[in-house]
């Protein structure tokens, strides 16, 4: 077989198992379905009743963030889930085969996309019912959770490189946790960035966590002309800076985490 198709082949069969895995243990689907109902309704109605925005709902202007803050949660399961699979040795019954290393490593991303989609679909019906709207093109809409799946997709890269390296799933967890919420909190995904103090709102600007839900709430129209624009780059070009985000991490964390599966599946 062509080598360039064989870490394709290999990655649909890993996703193929991956996904009937999920078939036989549903708590899986059930959590990464679960946390996001929750997260939209403990943030809209606890942050929504103490918050206000100029010229937008409040609910509108948080869903696009709590889009980007369950991206970052499912990803982590990237991470996760391989650091099990390296305990009960599930690659070194890999390396005994004529498998493609990159193979395991996009089956993995791939199967853990499909949960980042089920999970956009729940919270996108949920934020529906608590007032959450689109405001522009179907079009621009589609292109918005299409964005969003990208950012899965190449967070789950970087997630799975930091697991390889750490090798546990405790340690993974304590870092991924470390990491993930000063990125999410100090951020423009639940509040106008414009209102913290200047060395947080510098971070805050510079911050993927906001471009991402700048991108997207321009994409779905929960933006205001009342709301104070930033001067920073990512924020006014929230959506080329997405996928020039995108393109980082794909271009640097895809060989460097096929580097690291093959050191230690050869541990």
């Amino acid at each position: 077989m062509n080598t360039l198709a064989l870490p394709v082949v290999d990655g649909w069969t890993i996703t193929k198992r991956n996904a009937l895995k999920i078939k036989r243990s549903p708590d899986l689907l059930v959590g990464a379905i679960t946390l996001p109902v929750v997260l939209v309704l403990l943030f809209a109605y606890v942050f929504g009743s103490a918050i206000e925005i100029p010229g937008v709902s409040y609910r509108e202007y948080l869903l696009p963030g709590i889009f980007v803050q369950a991206v970052i949660i499912s990803a982590q399961m990237t991470g996760y889930t391989l650091t099990l699979d390296l305990q009960k040795g599930i690659y070194d019954r890999f390396r005994s085969l004529p498998m493609a290393p990159s193979g395991v490593l996009i089956g993995q991303t791939v199967s853990d996309l499909l949960l980042n989609a089920a999970s956009l679909i729940v919270m996108a019906a949920v934020g529906l019912l608590v007032g959450w709207r689109v405001h522009t093109s179907p079009g621009e809409a589609v292109f918005g959770f299409g964005l969003l799946l990208l950012f899965a997709y190449a967070f789950s890269w970087l997630s799975a490189t930091v697991a390889l390296a750490l090798r546990t799933p405790e340690s993974f967890s304590s870092i991924a946790n470390l990491v993930s919420l000063p990125l999410v909190f100090v951020s423009s995904a639940f509040l106008d960035s414009s209102k913290l103090p200047t060395p947080l709102r510098v971070v805050a600007e510079w911050n993927p966590v906001s471009t991402f839900t700048q991108a997207a709430r321009e994409l779905f129209g929960n933006t205001s002309t009342a709301l104070q624009t930033s001067d920073a780059w990512p924020m006014r070009n929230a959506i080329p800076a997405s996928l020039l985000w995108i393109a980082v991490m794909l271009i640097v964390f895809v060989p460097l985490a096929t580097r690291l599966y093959k050191k230690s599946a050869g541990a």
